[in-house]
């Protein structure tokens, strides 16, 4: 492939940010997204074959990615929301036993996810906010968000109650 994909990027980086936050609506995901972009295609750009050009297939796959991007953004937001309400259907009693079960809980994910969970969960922040705070990237905090979100998934199977308790304890502790 004659294609030089630095120099590629170095002239197309910004348009290709606009076009994703025109998407997203968020500078910092639009730049990851982008970056994710020439990062997959820097891997795979022997399988890639273009049929149009190089600056519509970048547009193309970018906004693509964008939505995949809002799918999952809405699908977390979707657990979230049914976490809260299935807490709210639930008992307001935490007993000492289901208490210790929910420390136990917190306790099991790994300091770092677990003072990640806790900042959006808890206190609310954004993605980049802990990223800046904790000089990691977003694209980490994603990450842990999503171990911290299948660990609880795969709890919720085992001990539904505790989780529910755990969804209680989190709004006890935001309000």
């Amino acid at each position: 492939m004659n294609f030089k994909v630095e120099e590629f990027f170095k002239k197309n980086y910004a348009f290709l940010c606009l076009v994703s936050f025109s998407i997203v609506k968020d500078e910092d995901a639009a730049k990851d997204i982008v970056q994710d972009f020439f990062v997959s295609f820097w891997n795979n750009k022997e399988y890639v074959s273009i049929s149009n050009s190089m600056d519509a297939y970048a547009r193309k796959a970018v906004k693509n990615l964008s939505l995949q991007y809002l799918i999952k953004k809405k699908k977390e937001l979707n657990l979230v929301n049914n976490l809260q309400i299935e807490s709210q259907q639930s008992t307001q009693d935490i007993d000492k036993s289901n208490f210790s079960k929910l420390n136990d809980l917190i306790d099991r994910l790994p300091n770092k996810r677990k003072e990640i969970f806790i900042s959006v969960v808890v206190h609310g922040r954004s993605y980049s906010e802990i990223a800046e705070t904790n000089k990691i990237s977003v694209n980490t905090v994603k990450t842990q968000m999503k171990r911290a979100y299948a660990f609880l998934r795969e709890y919720k199977k085992e001990d539904y109650i505790s989780l529910i308790i755990l969804v209680n304890l989190i709004e006890v502790l935001i309000h």
